[in-house]
């Protein structure tokens, strides 16, 4: 198991960027799958992007290509989610999730480890 905690959320204007960071503890950081998904008001959590444990492999919902950017530092024990060109549809709770497999998931069963989630809110 691994402990999840996001951090990095606000209120930003719509065209803004803003960084969101994911900080692990417990065992193997390294080990695991991460992946971003968001939640917003009145909809279902959806996947936003996903990493590999070496960073080779990296996958992004459509909505969000070419705007936003997940990495990791696996020493800092820490994901990373760098949002760009922010706009009102990106309004939602943002969670961390964790799995323990090689692969990326992008559905909620794929991941066992869930942070509380952060809120971004971006006005337009």
């Amino acid at each position: 198991q691994v402990q999840l905690v996001e951090s990095g959320g606000g209120l930003v204007q719509a065209g803004d960027s803003l960084g969101l960071s994911c900080t692990a503890s417990g065992r193997a950081f390294s080990s695991y799958t991460m992946g971003w998904f968001r939640q917003a008001p009145g909809k279902e959590r959806e996947f936003v992007a996903g990493i590999t444990w070496s960073s080779r492999i990296i996958e992004y919902a459509d909505s969000v290509k070419g705007r936003f950017t997940i990495s990791r530092d696996n020493a800092k024990n820490t994901v990373y989610l760098q949002m760009n060109s922010l706009n009102a549809e990106d309004t939602a709770v943002y969670y961390c999730a964790a799995r323990g497999a090689p692969s990326i998931a992008t559905t909620i069963r794929g991941y066992n480890n869930w942070g509380q989630g952060t809120r971004v809110t971006v006005s337009s």
